[in-house]
C-alpha cells in the first residue's frame, strides 16, 4: 500500500510542536484580551477578486487560486488584512470607531518551502480601525513588543520605516500607482540598482533619482538623527516632509511610552503589500534573518471595498517563525500543569483507579489511566519515559487505609497520601 505524505509545503505537528505552538497562540490571546482586542474569525476561502485587490502583485502570483463548483474565482487566504477590511466595509459599518479586532489562524501562499517558509502557516492578527493617530501605530507596536516578550525572547529588534515618504516623492514626480508598485517590490528585496532604473526609466528628475539613492543609505539606532537627515533629505517634497514629521511624530511617543524596544530606523525599508500608506515594520531576531512578524499603516483599503473612508493599522506575527526563534534561543516555556498517570497493582482495582482519576480531572489535574495491562514497574518506566511528573499506585493495602501511593517521578520520592488529600497534594506542590 501507497505510503502517504503530506502535501509540499504542507505538514503536521506532532504533540511538543503543537503544545508550543497553543502557548504562543495562548500568550496571544492574553495580548488581544489586555490591550482590548475582540476575536472575529473569516473564512479561509474568500472571493479571488478581494484577496488580489492591493496585496501586491508577487503574493497574487502566489495565492491558492480555484473555481468552486459554480464557476467562482476563489482562493485561500494569504492573510487576514482583506478579509478583516471587507468585515470593516460591511457587517461592522456602523460599529463606533475605534475598532480593535483580533484574529488567529492558518493562511496559504505557493512560496518555495525552506526553513521559515511553509505554504500552510500560522498567524495571529491584530488590526485598529478608525484613527489616523500616531499614537494608534506607537500602540500595533507596544502590541508586538509585549508579545515578543511574553514567549520569552530576547534581542529582538524592531525595523522600522514610513512607505509615506516614499510615496510622496513618487507621486510628486508624476509616478504611477503601477510604476510605484514594482519599485516598492525590488526595495522589499533591497534590490535597490533595479528599483532605481525603473524610477529613471519613469522620467523621475535627476533629483529625484539621488534623493533615491541617498535614502536607502539613512539606516540606524540613531533614530532621531536619521529622522532629521530624512527632513532635510526630501525637503521640496511637500508630501514626504509631511510623512517624516508623522514619522517623527511616531519615534518621539515610542520613546515617551517607556516601551523598551530596540528599534533600527531604515528609511529606504519597503514592504510588498500594496496597501501601505504610512508607518512599515518588521521585527527580528539576531539568530534568524527572517521577520517575526510585520505589519503598516493602511487608510485607503476598506473604501476600496466599498466602506467609508478609515484609516487603520495593523500587525500579523508569524507564529510557526516565533516557534522556530524560541527553539534556536532555546526559550523555556512555563508548564502549569502536573501530569499525573494512575497505576492500579492489579486487576482488580481498575474501577477505583478509574474514579481516582475522574476525581482529580474535576480538579482541572491532567490525568492518564494505565490502560495497557503493565504491571507496575513497566507503567512507572513508561510515565518517566513520556515526562508524567506523578504517579499515583493504587494499591489494595493502602486503600483499606483509604489512601494511595504518590511518587514524584522527577524526585524518585514516593509517600502515603490519603485519598482526600491528593489534590491538595498536588497542586500545593512546587518542583
Amino acid at each position: 500500500m501507497k505510503a502517504f505524505k503530506p502535501v509540499r509545503g504542507m505538514r503536521d505537528f506532532l504533540a511538543e510542536e503543537t503544545s508550543l505552538m497553543r502557548f504562543i497562540e495562548g500568550k496571544a490571546r492574553k495580548i488581544a484580551k489586555i490591550y482590548g482586542y475582540k476575536e472575529v474569525i473569516t473564512p479561509v476561502v474568500e472571493s479571488y477578486e478581494l484577496l488580489a485587490a492591493k496585496i501586491g502583485e508577487e503574493m497574487r502570483s502566489r495565492m491558492f487560486v480555484f473555481k468552486d463548483l459554480g464557476g467562482r474565482d476563489v482562493a485561500l487566504r494569504p492573510e487576514f488584512t482583506a478579509s478583516v477590511a471587507r468585515l470593516i466595509a460591511t457587517t461592522l459599518r456602523t460599529e463606533p470607531r475605534p475598532l480593535r479586532i483580533f484574529s488567529f489562524g492558518s493562511v496559504y501562499r505557493y512560496d518555495e518551502p525552506q526553513k521559515g517558509r511553509y505554504r500552510e502557516f500560522w498567524q495571529s492578527n491584530y488590526e485598529l480601525m478608525g484613527s489616523n493617530m500616531p499614537e494608534a501605530d506607537v500602540e500595533i507596536l507596544m502590541l508586538t513588543n509585549s508579545l515578543m516578550e511574553s514567549v520569552g525572547l530576547k534581542n529582538y529588534v524592531f525595523k522600522i520605516g514610513h512607505i509615506g515618504v516614499l510615496r510622496g516623492i513618487f507621486n510628486q514626480e508624476g509616478l504611477g500607482e503601477k510604476t510605484q508598485n514594482a519599485i516598492m517590490q525590488l526595495m522589499d528585496k533591497k534590490q535597490y540598482e533595479e528599483a532605481l532604473k525603473i524610477v529613471e526609466d519613469a522620467g523621475a528628475s535627476k533629483k529625484c533619482i539621488s534623493t533615491i539613492q541617498e535614502l536607502v543609505k539613512l539606516k540606524g539606532r540613531e533614530v532621531f538623527t536619521i529622522a532629521e537627515k530624512l527632513r532635510k533629505l526630501v525637503e521640496g517634497y511637500e508630501k514626504a516632509v509631511e510623512a517624516v514629521k508623522n514619522f517623527y511624530e511616531i519615534l518621539r511617543l515610542i520613546r515617551e511610552s517607556g516601551c523598551k524596544m530596540d528599534v533600527i530606523v531604515d528609511a529606504g525599508f519597503a514592504r510588498g503589500l500594496e496597501y501601505y500608506t504610512g508607518i512599515i515594520f518588521e521585527v527580528y531576531v539576531p539568530e534568524f534573518d527572517i521577520a517575526l512578524g510585520g505589519g503598516g499603516r493602511y487608510d485607503h483599503l476598506i473604501e476600496l471595498f466599498g466602506g467609508e473612508p478609515t484609516p487603520a493599522v495593523g500587525v500579523a506575527h508569524g507564529i510557526d517563525r516565533i516557534m522556530l526563534a524560541m527553539q534556536m534561543q532555546k526559550a523555556t516555556v512555563e508548564r502549569t500543569e502536573r501530569a499525573v498517570m494512575v497505576i492500579p497493582v492489579e486487576e482488580g482495582l481498575k474501577g477505583e483507579a478509574l474514579k481516582i482519576s475522574q476525581m482529580l480531572r474535576t480538579a482541572d489535574i491532567p490525568v492518564e489511566v494505565e490502560v495497557m495491562g503493565r504491571k507496575v514497574t513497566k507503567a512507572l518506566e513508561d510515565a518517566d519515559r513520556r515526562k508524567m511528573e506523578y504517579a499515583i499506585i493504587v494499591g489494595g493495602k493502602e486503600l483499606k487505609e483509604g489512601a494511595v501511593v504518590l511518587r514524584n517521578l522527577k524526585r524518585r520520592e514516593q509517600k502515603t497520601v490519603k485519598l482526600e488529600e491528593i489534590v491538595n497534594e498536588l497542586k500545593g506542590h512546587g518542583d
